[in-house]
Parts: structure tokens; sequence; C-alpha cells
């Protein structure tokens, strides 16, 4: 799906480590699922929502009637439940605001759905709380692709994520004829041109972040642009183009416009290049814990009892864990994976979180949702029964 901005975030006032609140409004099943693992009990949850209301007839005689009615509740949250096929999110809880229709302590059932905001407060956001916000809400973070549409006086820079395109940058200047009296203006217009685009891809494209980026275009502009920004590379030293260079691709797209996108990921230079999504990198990193678990044993451990025991010992060097371990209603077990998954990260060490809605993930949850690719073998603790983890 083209065109799609990350989840949109009202408001929020918390910090992290501390309490507060987000208001946000989902727009799709990947901001439904964000705000699925955001949602845990004992947090508040303030949405609008219809009511049944019974009115008995005028002076008690006569049928009833019944009517729904929008009421704006506010639920201390004691259940969760998750429709992916129907997008929708069922919260339980009892009211903890007054309302005409509703009691205070009453219990109810809010449906979220999509395009509905929604108030979520917590007593403390940990970091995993913030990462996910920061994700869902920046198409940035989870951009795989990113891809400059050119044509001579237009170009349209974009990311392309796992299901998010987000335009970034427009560049327009208009180009006089390249014949006649023009001609002179010609070239220092094009220089002009080329400048700005390659501002923008110096502000916009982080190299760390993606795995390619497309020069697409009809005809010779693209081509021109590339050995502009290779000669600029060269000159200014631009260490992100030069160390990536073999990541710039170039491919033919009929316009400049948006819509050209999708033609451009069509492309087999780019497909080839893309079967690396956040999805994929998922998958691969798993693949390579099986592997390691065939070869060396001694480097790949599973179970939390094994992978806290290799992390005592510093020896994480790839982290592989599911989502599902932080949607525990245990609080004390939350805390421990969150304080794994940071120090692994500020040990050296790559964490994965695999998403337990894509298979990957529900592999991964067979072998207890959680394993290490260690640095270094460590046999004596691979052969050892370990007593399991106390949360």
């Amino acid at each position: 799906k083209t065109g799609k901005a990350a989840m949109k975030i009202i408001e929020e006032s918390f910090t992290k480590g501390g309490g507060g609140f987000v208001k946000l409004v989902p727009d799709d099943a990947e901001d439904m699922w964000q705000l699925f693992n955001l949602l845990r009990k004992d947090d508040h949850v303030a949405a609008t929502t219809f009511r049944k209301v019974t009115r008995e007839g005028a002076g008690g005689v006569g049928a009833s009637e019944s009517e729904r009615v929008r009421v704006k509740l506010r639920l201390l949250v004691e259940d969760i439940d998750y429709d992916g096929d129907g997008e929708a999110i069922r919260v339980k809880g009892r009211n903890t605001t007054e309302t005409e229709h509703v009691k205070l302590g009453a219990y109810h059932t809010l449906d979220m759905d999509v395009g509905r905001p929604v108030r979520v407060e917590k007593t403390e956001w940990d970091a995993a709380d913030v990462e996910r916000l920061r994700e869902a809400a920046d198409p940035a973070a989870s951009a795989d692709v990113a891809a400059l549409l050119i044509t001579e006086g237009l170009a349209n820079l974009c990311l392309v994520g796992a299901s998010v395109t987000v335009f970034r940058a427009k560049i327009e200047k208009s180009m006089p004829r390249k014949r006649g009296a023009a001609a002179a203006g010609y070239d220092k217009a094009l220089e002009t041109f080329h400048k700005n685009v390659l501002a923008a891809v110096e502000r916009h494209v982080d190299f760390e972040k993606i795995k390619c980026f497309i020069v697409a275009g009809p005809g010779f502009a693209k081509d021109s642009f590339v050995k502009y920004m290779d000669l600029e590379a060269s000159r200014r030293n631009l260490r992100n183009v030069i160390e990536n260079r073999s990541r710039i691709i170039e491919v033919h797209a009929s316009t400049a416009f948006k819509g050209a996108i999708r033609e451009v990921l069509e492309a087999p230079a780019v497909m080839s290049q893309i079967k690396d999504t956040k999805a994929a990198t998922e998958v691969r990193a798993l693949d390579d814990f099986f592997e390691m678990l065939a070869a060396q044993p001694e480097r790949a451990f599973y179970g939390p009892a094994h992978v806290f025991a290799a992390h005592e010992l510093a020896a994480i060097q790839r982290l592989l864990i599911t989502d599902a371990l932080f949607r525990t209603d245990n609080a004390a077990a939350r805390r421990k994976w969150v304080t794994l998954t940071e120090e692994v990260r500020d040990g050296g060490g790559t964490v994965h979180v695999f998403s337990s809605a894509h298979s990957s993930g529900q592999q991964l949850g067979e072998i207890t949702g959680v394993a290490a690719i260690l640095r270094f073998p460590l046999p004596d603790l691979a052969d050892a029964e370990l007593p399991p983890m106390e949360f």
C-alpha cells in the first residue's frame, strides 16, 4: 500500500520510565497491531463508545425504548483482545469516570477501530513502549528503500517501508531550453537543480536504515544526476555515498511523478534487493540461529534460563525475541525482558524483536520466544541443566 503516513499521534505527555499519556489515531492494520502491543493490564484507556440505553415509556406506562448513545469512557484495563482479521481491539475494564449512562466502577468493553482516536495512560512508560511508539510514528524507522524519481527539473524523494511509503521532498526547477540564447543558462540551472536534489538526498537518506537507494526516471536525467553525485562525492568526500555506492541502483521509470513508485519497486534489479525488508530480516536471523544450532550448538542458546545465563557473561551477539514476551501481565517479567534488550544493545549486540503476527515470530514462539547467537562458544553452559527462570 503506498502513501501511508505514520500512526497519527495527536498529543503526548510522558517521560521514559515515568507516567503520562499519549493520544493517537490508528489508521490501518499495522497501527492496530502497534496499539495492541502498547496496551497492558492496569493502563487507563479513554475513547468514545456507544452504549445501549433503555428509556421507560411516559409515566412508566407503555413500551420502553432502547437507543444507542455516544459516551466517552475511561477504563482501567483488565483484559485486551486482538482480532487480526477484523483489525479491531476489544478492551475490557472498569469505568473510572461517572457518566449519565455508565456507573462508576461498572464493567464495560471498548471496541477500538481504525480511524478512532484513543488515549492511553500508563504509570510507567518503559523502553519497549517508547521504542514501539517511535517506530509506529516514524515511517523512516522502518524504511527499507529510498527512491528518487527524477526527470529534468522535477524530482520526488521517498522512503518505502514494510507497508509505508512517505514522500520526503519534492525538488522543482524551471529549466531553460538547451539551444539558442538560453543555452548558457541551461547548464547553470541544471547545476542548481542537481545541487538541490543532492542536498535533499543527504538530508533524508540514512544509509544505515535502508537496503538500497534507487534513482529512477525516464531518459537520461537519472544518469546525469548519478554522474553529478559521484563527482560531488569524491570532491567533498561524502563517505555515505562512497561507502554505499554498490547499493545505489539506476532503473527506468516512465515518469518522475509519485505514482511511478510501484513500477520502480517491481523492477527486477530492485526486487532482488528488497527481499531484505524487516520481515525478511527476521526470517534470516532465525535461519542463522538454526544453522548455528546445528553447526555449533554451544554458540546458539534458546529458552529464558540459558539466554539470561549467556547474557550474564556478556556473550550475546544477536538476541532474537518475540514481542509476545512483552505482552505479559507480569510487570516484573516484562521489566526483565525490556532490560535484557537494552543491555544487549548497549553492549554492542543486535536485537531482533520479532512480530508474533509474522510466521517467523510464531516459529520463534515455538522455541520459547527467546534465542541468542553468542559471540563465543559456552560449552559448559550449553550442556548444563538450568532451573527455570523465576520472574
